[in-house]
């Protein structure tokens, strides 16, 4: 009789093993929070939970939960027209003390083809909107912040595509981005709705610019993580932490993805 061979990647039953783990963990007292500027991703799908329902408010109370100094939003401006911003930006920035990266041209979206990049302290330097390629309207935002704590830091938050040729040449237009700028720390986050792990990911591309990929972290469905369609990647080793979830029950109704996390520390940067 032959053993039965898992079907899914290790990381992604791994992921399922632990969840009773981290729900528990989501009732016990909160730990305190390491050093570092603490960054996320979250796709809010235009503010409808997975209950169907159209809440903003429930949206931002995740964003709250998370606590991010930067945090990159997708799918968080209408889809066609005039792309109008769904959250309230304000009542935003008086409870949590985030503000968008400023952005040209759209006078009444949040951001750019849905991606917003928000942040609590800092200044913001040279922002560029990229229209990537594809049969969609996709696109992402660069933003350099200069953080409180010291540094600079590249933040490039992006939505791919839902085809793999177009996420292939997705990929290669942030690559040649930078690949003449790599000296700064770049941080690359989003959606970038990629389910294939190793040699069949489109994601491939990304390591001439940054290196081996971090691990996958499953954040997709909600309600039950099996695919790592969100992503935090550095282009210097051991300036993150461990990318985790933020899986809460609130995060698990708000949206159809969970939030990604974790921590930058420019001092540790290496190459």
């Amino acid at each position: 009789m032959h053993a039965r061979k898992d079907s899914l990647p290790a990381s992604i039953l791994a992921s399922i093993r632990s969840r009773k783990k981290r729900l528990d963990a989501a009732h016990m007292e909160a730990r305190p929070r390491s050093a570092g500027t603490l960054i996320a991703s979250y796709n809010v799908h235009k503010c409808v939970g997975t209950d169907r329902r159209f809440d903003p408010e429930r949206t931002s109370r995740v964003i709250h939960e998370i606590g991010a100094d930067v945090i990159a939003l997708q799918e968080a401006d209408t889809r066609f027209g005039e792309r109008t911003g769904i959250l309230d930006l304000g009542r935003l920035e008086r409870e949590t003390g985030l503000i968008p990266v400023p952005i040209a041209g759209m006078a009444k979206a949040h951001g750019w083809h849905g991606n917003v990049v928000l942040f609590k302290k800092g200044l913001v330097h040279d922002v560029h909107q990229i229209k990537l390629p594809g049969l969609e309207p996709r696109g992402a935002l660069v933003a350099e912040i200069e953080l409180e704590e010291g540094g600079v830091l590249r933040i490039i938050a992006a939505h791919f595509g839902l085809l793999r040729h177009n996420r292939a040449q997705q990929a290669h237009t942030l690559v040649e981005l930078i690949k003449d700028r790599h000296e700064m720390p770049t941080i690359l986050l989003g959606d970038l709705n990629e389910w294939r792990l190793g040699d069949r990911s489109s994601l491939n591309t990304f390591q001439s610019a940054f290196g081996e990929l971090p691990p996958a972290v499953p954040s997709f469905p909600a309600g039950l993580p099996l695919l790592a369609l969100d992503r935090i990647i550095a282009n210097r080793k051991g300036i993150i932490t461990e990318v985790e979830a933020h899986d809460t029950p609130l995060a698990r109704i708000a949206s159809d993805h969970l939030p990604i996390k974790a921590l930058v520390n420019l001092q540790q940067a290496g190459r």
